[in-house]
């Protein structure tokens, strides 16, 4: 065998255990999750920004 083919081996074994240990509701609560985040951090961005800008005046 040559290398390669070992290295492609172990990364496809791993990756298949990796995926068998997720289920389709651990994928949407992760998807959902980052969603939640981003919006909340962008909100907090925004309103810290307005913030800043009205104590400056």
């Amino acid at each position: 065998m040559k290398w390669k083919d070992i290295r492609i081996g172990i990364l496809g074994g791993t990756l298949c255990s990796i995926w068998a240990s997720f289920s389709l509701g651990d994928l949407a609560q992760t998807v959902l999750m980052a969603a939640v985040g981003t919006v909340v951090s962008f909100v907090t961005s925004r309103l810290l920004g307005k913030v800043g800008r009205r104590s400056q005046k």
